[in-house]
C-alpha cells in the first residue's frame, strides 16, 4: 500500500499539468496531500483484512461496500467524482459502469494478499464491480493487481510486460515522450493504464517509477498511485518514504497500513 499512497501524495501537487511535464521535481512541496486514491486505497484494504483471504466473492464485495462508504463518509472531500461521492452516500449503492481509473488505484492491497494470480485477478473483479463494474473498469484493476503479484513473486519486467500485452490488450508501445506530447487530462482506465505500465517499465527505482508517471501531467495523483503500486511490488519502497508516508496521512490510516504491513510481512 506504500506505493500506492506515496504515489498519490507526490502526484497530488502537480495534477491538472502543474508539474511542467519533467521528472525534476521535488517529491514532497506544501501542496503535497494524500487525496481519494488514498482514501479507497485504504478502504479496500480494510476490506479485504475484515473478509479474510478465503472469502467468496460476494462476501468481499459486501466488505468493500460496508468500508468504501464508511472511510468516503468520514473522509468526503477528498476529491471524489460526482457519480462515486453519489454512491459513496447512497442507501442502496449499485455499480454504474464506470470505466474511471479508480478501480486500478485503489487495488493494490489485493495485488499482495494471495497466493496464486488468479485468486488475485478474481479478487481485483470484486474490488472493481462494487461501482466500476464496466469491463474496462474491471480490466484496469486486474490488471494492477496483476503486475504487482507477478512484481513481487520476481518476475521480470519483461515477462510482465508480455502477460498484460496478452492477457489485457493495453498498447504501452509508445515512448514517455511520445506520450506526454499528446497528454490531457483523462481519468479513464483505457488511458491510464498504458501511461502507467510506461512508467513502471522505464523506471529504474520506485522514486524513479513515480517521477515517470508524475511527468506525463493531467491526473497525476492517479496515476503516480498506480504505476507507484506497481513499482513497490517490483523494487520494495525504501525506509525513508516509508517513514515519510506514515507521518502524512491521519492515525486511523496509519493504523490500517501498519496492520496491513505486519500482516504481509
Amino acid at each position: 500500500m506504500y506505493g500506492a499512497i506515496l504515489g498519490d501524495i507526490i502526484g497530488s501537487a502537480f495534477e491538472f499539468d502543474r508539474g511542467g511535464k519533467t521528472k525534476e521535481f521535488p517529491l514532497f512541496c506544501e501542496e503535497s496531500t494524500w487525496t481519494d486514491d488514498t482514501v479507497m486505497t485504504i478502504a479496500v484494504a480494510e476490506a479485504l483484512m475484515e473478509a479474510g483471504r478465503d472469502a467468496t466473492v460476494p462476501e468481499i464485495e459486501a466488505a468493500c461496500v460496508k468500508s468504501m462508504q464508511k472511510w468516503g463518509r468520514k473522509y468526503p472531500y477528498a476529491g471524489y467524482g460526482g457519480r462515486f461521492i453519489h454512491w459513496v452516500h447512497s442507501d442502496d449503492p449499485h455499480p454504474y459502469k464506470s470505466y474511471g481509473n479508480g478501480s486500478a488505484m485503489r487495488v493494490s492491497a489485493a495485488g499482495w494478499l494471495y497466493d496464486t494470480i488468479e485468486r488475485t485477478r478474481e479478487v481485483a473483479r470484486a474490488t472493481a464491480a462494487v461501482s466500476h463494474n464496466h469491463p474496462e473498469g474491471i480490466k484496469g484493476a486486474e490488471c494492477t493487481a496483476a503486475v504487482i503479484f507477478m512484481a513481487r513473486q520476481g518476475a521480470t519486467d519483461e515477462a510482465i510486460a508480455e502477460y498484460v500485452k496478452v492477457e489485457f490488450g493495453y498498447d504501452f508501445s509508445e515512448s514517455l515522450d511520445a506520450m506526454r506530447a499528446r497528454h490531457a487530462h483523462v481519468e479513464s482506465c483505457m488511458d491510464s493504464l498504458p501511461k502507467a505500465m510506461r512508467a513502471f517499465l522505464d523506471g529504474t527505482s520506485y522514486e524513479d517509477v513515480v517521477r515517470n508517471a508524475v511527468s506525463l501531467g493531467g491526473d497525476t495523483d492517479t496515476l503516480g498511485a498506480i504505476a507507484g503500486a506497481m513499482a513497490e511490488g517490483f523494487y520494495g519502497v525504501p525506509e525513508d518514504l516509508k517513514k515519510e508516508c506514515l507521518e502524512r496521512v491521519p492515525k486511523d490510516m496509519r493504523t490500517v497500513i501498519e496492520r496491513f504491513d505486519a500482516l504481509i510481512s
